[in-house]
């Protein structure tokens, strides 16, 4: 049996008026220490989007949500976070804001593969 590697992750939510507080979740970001991994992975419903705020414009969103995994990546191109040391990174990833997309408190869980526990909880509270 493969060992197993505590991980951390937060939901990726939507906050189309962030006066209202309602939301929806778009996506997960997963950080494993241990495998130096930290990745994240979105997707946004255009029906829901609309639902929720006819203002907002889809291809803004994906651009704000892209410097994030660019930040994950580490790439030069993610600025000043993106040279972050993995876990400072996760942390300003994850830290609390009052902006259009936030993320929920941290939670923590136990698997071999980081990347199949990002699929796996993306299927479960995004999809």
């Amino acid at each position: 049996m493969p060992d197993k590697f505590t991980f951390k992750y937060a939901i990726i939510r939507l906050v189309p008026k962030v006066e209202r507080e309602e939301f929806f979740n778009v996506g997960v970001i997963l950080f494993c220490k241990r495998k130096k991994f930290l990745d994240l992975k979105y997707h946004i419903s255009e029906e829901k989007l609309k639902a929720f705020s006819s203002e907002m414009e889809l291809d803004v969103i994906n651009d704000y949500l892209n410097a994030w995994k660019l930040i994950c990546k580490g790439d030069a191109s993610g600025g000043k976070i993106g040279a972050l040391e993995l876990s400072e990174r996760f942390g300003w990833l994850t830290a609390c804001r009052s902006t259009i997309i936030q993320s929920s408190k941290t939670y923590s869980g136990l698997d071999s593969d980081p990347q199949k526990a990002l699929e796996d909880i993306f299927n479960r509270h995004v999809l």
